[in-house]
């Protein structure tokens, strides 16, 4: 599949200029191999062919060959200082940790963020695609994208290739003229702003448990400290229940001046603090 070749995704049209400079750009970084090209399966139809042979590990059998057993644990809140952002770091395949070292925020640019839940794979292609959808807004308009418009680029592009098994679960976050926006899209399409008493999401297999301890304990009124505390306990009590989720925890902190990196610890080492709180609090 080449996906220079085909039509323009989104809000916006490409003019002739445009697609000729993507062009050159793409010719120029490929040096004989393209990178905006990736290989399909050797089948006349990829999509029906990953559909009668391969099924995520949650669904039942229905006697396909291979089953999809992926897991992590994301979340994002907005509170009155801006929008926490707070990951785990851990890619499963079954019952085996791949990696627990997987980096799951996608910073697409100095104020916009995006998160990695289902494919890694086509998170990452995808939200990178959406980095340079931003950028070329820029470069035409001369104003930075909104966050709302951002989220509507990657929704527009999810609904284009909806039932061609894709696999993505992805919140985009930052800061524009409205302040602080927070935006949930999916591999369908869908495409959900958090927004009244509880403006927070979680994705991924963990979300269960991290939606309770946000359901708990979140405020809109809380300080940077406090937010930043409450997205790392989240994280930490979701690994500690998913099996799927663990590794190194990531905080962003997104202001009026763009994201900034807050924290990043190994949820491991979180045990002894918050298990103590736990004690604590059950024997007064």
């Amino acid at each position: 599949m080449d996906l220079l070749q085909a039509p323009p995704r989104g809000l916006f049209r490409e003019s002739h200029g445009a697609s000729a400079t993507r062009m050159d750009m793409a010719s120029a970084a490929g040096m004989g191999h393209d990178q905006m090209k990736f290989e399909l399966p050797g089948v006349q139809h990829p999509a029906e062919f990953v559909s009668q042979n391969f099924s995520p590990g949650t669904y039942e059998d229905n006697g396909k060959r291979l089953k999809f057993s992926k897991g992590t644990t994301t979340l994002a809140f907005i509170f009155k200082g801006g929008v926490i952002v707070s990951v785990d770091s851990r890619a499963s395949q079954g019952s085996y940790i791949g990696s627990q070292t997987v980096k799951k925020v996608i910073e697409i640019n100095p104020y916009l963020l995006g998160t990695m839940a289902g494919g890694a794979a086509d998170c990452l292609f995808w939200e990178r695609n959406l980095g340079m959808q931003c950028r070329m807004f820029e470069l035409r308009n001369k104003e930075r994208i909104s966050v709302a418009a951002a989220s509507k680029l990657l929704a527009n592009t999810m609904n284009y290739y909806k039932g061609m098994g894709l696999s993505m679960g992805t919140m985009i976050t930052g800061w524009d003229k409205r302040g602080p926006q927070l935006f949930y899209v999916d591999n369908d399409g869908t495409r959900l702003k958090a927004d009244g008493d509880k403006p927070f999401f979680c994705v991924g297999s963990g979300g269960t448990y991290a939606y309770g301890v946000l359901d708990s304990s979140y405020s809109f009124d809380l300080s940077d400290e406090e937010a930043i505390e409450l997205g790392k306990r989240a994280i930490y009590h979701a690994t500690y229940r998913d099996a799927y989720s663990g590794g190194v925890n990531n905080v962003y902190l997104v202001k009026e001046t763009g994201w900034t990196h807050v924290f990043s610890g190994d949820t491991y080492h979180h045990h002894d603090k918050y298990s103590a709180e736990r004690e604590a609090a059950a024997n007064p």
